[in-house]
């Protein structure tokens, strides 16, 4: 019976057999790649917009799309560069 199953997991495409034995074959490498694409996008946009605005917008980090068969993902808190680092290190490159 192993054999049997370890056969089918092998198999490309989608099955009800697949999906009931691991949840994250519901998708298509498709499907995983538009959501990759889509959360790179938020992300990029956000990026832009707190690039682009005052410091005190109060805008969160997009959350990424939710996977099937993973836990979700809380997104790793990080700070933004103050203007004077900014210019420390573009004066640092500037004397190598």
């Amino acid at each position: 019976m192993g054999v049997l199953i370890a056969s089918l997991c092998r198999k490309p495409g989608r099955s009800a057999v697949l999906a009931a034995l691991d949840e994250s074959t519901t998708w298509d490498t498709h499907e995983h790649l538009l959501a990759r694409i889509s959360d790179g996008i938020e992300l990029s946009n956000f990026l832009f917009i707190q690039a682009n605005s005052s410091e005190d917008t109060g805008l969160e980090p997009p959350t990424p799309l939710p996977r099937p068969g993973q836990p979700e993902q809380q997104p790793e808190p990080f700070e933004f560069a103050t203007g004077s680092d900014v210019a420390s290190f573009f004066t640092q490159m500037n004397h190598l």
